[in-house]
């Protein structure tokens, strides 16, 4: 009867470890864009252009990733995440990668620390939808 209660209070700690794993997402087996760039969308208003591009989907190990970017002329206006992973680290880290994307004007950005997986996968939808612009 002694050894009853900490053989069962160990086997709980154990089992909740199990109970509290969620498995990823993602379905391949390696890292890979599952779907190309967007035909650009091009509006004018007012003497300027502004087209709207969607990156290529990257599946990462995390989950989905596909950005979409608005350019005005030759310049980067916005970005706009369509598909992230759902955790923390990406929802702290888009807005650090869209914020480098404006100031860097190009994919050539930082990857964010903690959200290495989502970065990569940020950057090469980024640079898909630079490359689909043309």
């Amino acid at each position: 009867m002694k050894r009853a209660l900490p053989v069962l209070v160990l086997s709980v700690a154990g089992l909740i470890p199990l109970w509290r794993y969620t498995p990823s997402q993602d379905t391949g087996s390696s890292p890979a864009a599952s779907a190309p760039a967007s035909t650009p969308s091009v509006s004018s208003s007012g003497g300027t252009t502004s087209t709207v591009v969607s990156g290529s989907t990257v599946d990462t190990e995390k989950g989905p990733v596909q950005v979409e970017v608005t350019f005005d002329g030759d310049k980067i206006a916005s970005v706009r995440m369509l598909r992230q992973p759902n955790h923390p680290q990406t929802t702290a880290a888009v807005p650090r990668l869209i914020e480098e994307t404006l100031q860097a004007q190009s994919a050539d950005i930082d990857t964010v620390s903690g959200a290495t997986v989502t970065s990569d996968g940020y950057k090469e939808s980024l640079q898909a939808a630079i490359d689909a612009r043309g």
